[in-house]
């Protein structure tokens, strides 16, 4: 049956009751479906706090422990909401607390590496000129993101490269939706604003 579950969460379309289908594993403590979970999601949640800390070292820990943090609270995941959102709203409090405790130097999120980048997903191989334009283009989104204030860099990070709803978006960050709506609008103005390749 785990075994079944763990298949069918890689393969299969999403549906509806795929999140009360994880909810139900997870209190299960299924570690096959915790298997098929973490290889569903490794990529998004290390590119999300790498974006987060700016450093891959401590990606590499805040990754193990918010994994572990979901097995502690499996049984508080209901299923009601997306998993991804449940997801990374534990990875950004464990983040944002050791930020509390610790004064560490402030989140950077989205101030993506040259590293970072071959987290993406492979695509059909462009021609030599198209890579060229697409890796000056990437550099610059880059510096044009990093150059805005964080609370947009984090909102458009969720929307387009994470592609999560507005109210995803709003569960992760702890923010009201309106607040959500302006700090995206604002930010897509920031950074179009300070893109050549958008003027």
């Amino acid at each position: 049956m785990a075994a079944a579950f763990s298949i069918a969460l890689m393969h299969m379309p999403k549906t509806a009751d795929e999140p009360s289908q994880i909810a139900q594993a997870l209190r299960r403590r299924d570690p096959d479906a915790l298997d098929a979970l973490i290889e569903q999601y490794q990529h998004r949640l290390y590119r999300y706090l790498l974006h987060l800390t700016s450093d891959r070292a401590a990606a590499d820990d805040y990754f193990q422990d918010t994994w572990t943090r979901v097995l502690e609270r499996a049984n508080q995941y209901d299923g009601k909401t997306s998993f991804s959102a449940w997801l990374f709203t534990i990875a950004r409090n464990l983040v944002t607390d050791a930020y509390r405790r610790r004064v560490l130097v402030p989140m950077q999120p989205f101030a993506l590496n040259e590293e970072g980048a071959e987290l993406e997903p492979a695509a059909e191989a462009p021609d030599a000129v198209e890579q060229i334009f697409r890796a000056e283009q990437q550099r610059e989104l880059m510096g044009a993101l990093g150059s805005i204030a964080p609370e947009y860099r984090e909102v458009l990070g969720l929307r387009f490269q994470e592609d999560m709803k507005l109210e995803e978006i709003a569960q992760v960050t702890k923010l009201p939706l309106s607040t959500v709506k302006s700090r995206l609008y604002r930010g897509i103005e920031a950074l179009a604003g300070k893109l050549e390749f958008l003027r």
